[in-house]
């Protein structure tokens, strides 16, 4: 965060929240001696393996060694970003962000409370008019008719919004809203002429649509009148806190399931999603119609680590479920397709035959690819030329966009064999109808993670970073020592650069405040194993001189090594060799050199 003034307000919201408080309100956290112990909302366990510690404000499992500070807990838990965690944190203590580095100009902040409140205000009023209302009873009707429980209905705060051209309207003047900013807010319309306003939803069961923060947003409504030429859907258009594409139905109350469950099942509809979480299946959202967006795919990958398509039984929701291919396999995402027996939907489906069949179900999911090509050949003709043809080019094109080899190769054996041909051949057909290399359309959990490319660091460098973390009267020697080319383990290379960089200088918060500025995750939980540990080191100083001393002389000793090698190239010249050679006596007398001895202050 850039910025001095950014700083500072970071580390006031950082000091305005007690990590105790903001874990304890969503984890049972209990006392151990002076830190607190919690079964890890982050990996499945049984014994208590999450600590918090009150002094240093910190958070680490020694279980799946996930750690951080106040800040990182928020991001990791809620599945946001840096900035909205902190935004979250600012309201919660009370501490109003007036500057652009925490997301844009004051009016606009104004305008999206001002949308937010108006959006809030109107949902209990519908909630009001479906619940009591005479003329609501026409909508509580169909909810009983669907088996839409009163449970449900709070839960998703349903409401109704009346068939009156001005209800909207006399609503937004009672209240004091000008009539320009409730329709900036997507709930009225300019009519033409003398006309004047008018309210967008009129006669409709009203589902608000909510934010991950639980703030409505949105509306989808229904028309409930049989009669009605109108569009089944109404929703609201885009706003300045509504984006279509960006939403999921029911994220808000759906985004811890899934988080433990590492899957999303995705529906077509409210009702479906209403259904299957009021079942027992939480982890499911539903976008705001078939249409699934890039940004959809980036939301859920936050998320989860696969989705499970479970659209109509008709040949809509099959193509619904074809469709959303290229965003998924973008994303990364593993996908799977839930086949439901016509002519259900999840929320029929779940009527008649309960939660435990319709999860039976989404268990027994099948492979996207698997489901897409078994698609093509009941719908191609594949005793034909032109079938067969079809289903080569439609797998040829959907399997390169993952840009996995395995699925690639898979899945040309099997489209070989459902059309009763050779692999060699559909091998060699798949690489001539592709259109782009696969490396163009690499998967992104294909892609070195830290986690697979950085091991733990050897003992020599944890000890070190554990006495430099630990003991703060020293590091100011330590950094004035030693080169951070003598470290090789990344993660402990960047952690002392920055210490080297913050100098003698305290920083507000003690070591564990270094978290902010760390970039990777590997480094982050480093820094929280060291400072969840309360053990004393005894003589840390006569320590971290031994240390330094051997790490110096192992980096000495490789480039040493690294010289001989080059020494023994029979292309060199005299002078290049002769070169070589000294350049390696002066680093054996280097590494015969004492370092100077490390005091604190020094």
């Amino acid at each position: 965060m850039p910025g001095v003034d950014a700083q500072s307000v970071r580390e006031q919201i950082r000091a305005a929240s007690d990590i105790v408080d903001v874990i304890g309100a969503v984890v049972p956290l209990k006392r151990a001696g002076a830190n607190f112990v919690a079964l890890c909302p982050f990996h499945k366990e049984k014994t208590p393996s999450f600590n918090v510690t009150p002094q240093k404000q910190i958070f680490h499992c020694f279980g799946c060694h996930k750690g951080g500070d106040v800040f990182t807990f928020v991001q990791e838990y809620e599945g946001i970003d840096f900035g909205e965690a902190l935004r979250r944190l600012a309201e919660r203590a009370r501490i109003p962000l007036v500057t652009d580095q925490f997301g844009g100009k004051p009016e606009n902040r104004y305008l999206k409370e001002s949308l937010l409140e108006i959006h809030e205000q109107i949902t209990m009023r519908w909630q009001t008019a479906l619940a009591t209302d005479t003329a609501g009873a026409v909508a509580r009707d169909y909810l009983q008719s669907r088996g839409v429980s009163e449970e449900a209905v709070k839960v998703f705060r349903l409401g109704y919004a009346p068939d009156a051209w001005d209800d909207t309207v006399n609503w937004a003047g009672s209240k004091g809203y000008e009539p320009a900013q409730v329709e900036k807010a997507g709930l009225i319309l300019r009519g033409d002429g003398d006309r004047g306003y008018y309210g967008r939803f009129r006669g409709r069961l009203m589902f608000p649509i909510c934010d991950e923060q639980n703030r409505v947003i949105g509306f989808s409504g229904r028309i409930l009148k049989k009669d009605e030429k109108a569009a089944k859907y109404v929703n609201t258009p885009e706003t300045p806190i509504f984006t279509k594409g960006k939403v999921f139905f029911g994220l808000n109350k759906t985004k811890r399931a899934l988080l433990d469950a590492q899957t999303a099942v995705i529906c077509e509809g409210q009702l479906d999603l209403i259904a299957c979480y009021m079942a027992g299946i939480e982890n499911v959202v539903a976008p705001q119609g078939t249409a699934l967006t890039s940004d959809h795919a980036r939301i859920l990958k936050r998320y989860v680590n696969e989705v499970v398509l479970c659209f109509d039984s008709d040949s809509a929701g099959h193509a619904a479920a074809v469709r959303v291919l290229d965003n998924l396999a973008a994303s990364g995402l593993a996908i799977r397709v839930a086949s439901l027996p016509a002519p259900h939907d999840p929320d029929s489906f779940i009527k008649a035959h309960g939660g435990a069949a319709f999860r039976e179900l989404i268990d027994r999911a099948e492979g996207f690819y698997d489901f897409y090509l078994d698609t093509l050949c009941t719908e191609n003709d594949i005793r034909t030329d032109k079938g067969r043809t079809t289903v080569v080019k439609a797998m040829s094109e959907a399997v390169h966009k993952t840009g996995s080899l395995v699925l690639m190769d898979t899945y040309v054996q099997k489209t070989a064999l459902k059309l009763a041909v050779g692999a060699d051949a559909m091998r060699s057909e798949f690489k001539r109808l592709s259109r782009a290399p696969a490396a163009r359309h690499t998967r992104h959990d294909d892609a070195p993670t830290e986690s697979d490319s950085v091991s733990r660091p050897n003992a020599q460098e944890f000890w070190l970073l554990k006495l430099a973390l630990l003991h703060e009267e020293i590091a100011e020697s330590l950094v004035a020592h030693l080169d951070p080319e003598w470290i090789t383990h990344p993660a402990v290379r960047e952690i002392i650069s920055l210490i080297r960089t913050q100098g003698s200088e305290p920083r507000d918060g003690g070591p564990a405040a270094i978290l902010s500025d760390v970039r990777h995750s590997e480094s982050r939980n480093l820094i929280t194993e060291i400072l969840a540990e309360s053990r004393s080191i005894p003589n840390p100083a006569q320590q971290i001189q031994d240390l330094v001393l051997r790490l110096r002389n192992r980096h000495l000793d490789a480039r040493i090594q690294a010289l001989n090698v080059q020494a023994g190239q029979s292309t060199l010249s005299d002078d290049q060799h002769l070169a070589i050679v000294k350049e390696q006596q002066d680093l054996r007398r280097m590494k015969r050199e004492p370092l100077k001895e490390l005091t604190p202050g020094a």
